[in-house]
């Protein structure tokens, strides 16, 4: 998060969150700190080669029973690729593929987790949102979440 972020989350929260820098290797949390750890559209903005050792450090800071949750934008739905694209905000990143986040959890000691695909519809066919549920093994979905249970 950029500076100007950090201070802005801090004026709208307040007291109600901590805000902790991240060196980019070590979380600054005593090992099992936390039950879950949720990462949302982090990882393509992070070199892919880095992201076991991330990933495993953050197996490092959950609790036995925690669970890392992560959300990432799907590349294989062509809209998601249009609109990352096309933010200036993504101008550096690389979309992860489901396959290569399983990789990466696997290799830092998440060998077993689950992937489902989100956002199917767009708001001018929201009516249909309630097929999403059904639909989430489908690889089309505009977003994509992984669940992966520390131990």
């Amino acid at each position: 998060m950029s500076r100007a972020g950090v201070w802005s989350s801090r004026a709208r929260f307040h007291d109600e969150a901590q805000f902790v820098q991240f060196d980019g290797s070590r979380v600054p949390f005593a090992d099992a700190s936390f039950d879950l750890v949720f990462l949302a559209g982090v990882l393509h903005h992070v070199a892919h080669h880095e992201h076991a050792a991330l990933l495993a450090e953050i197996r490092r800071v959950l609790r036995g029973t925690g669970t890392l949750v992560v959300f990432e934008h799907n590349p294989y739905n062509p809209l998601t690729v249009h609109a990352v694209n096309s933010c200036p905000f993504d101008a550096n990143a690389v979309l992860l593929t489901p396959r290569k986040l399983r990789r990466s959890a696997a290799r830092a000691g998440f060998p077993r987790g689950v992937t489902q695909y989100r956002v199917f519809f767009p708001h001018a066919l929201r009516a249909l949102r309630p097929l999403e549920r059904a639909m989430r093994w489908l690889p089309l979905g505009a977003q994509y979440s992984y669940h992966a249970a520390r131990d």
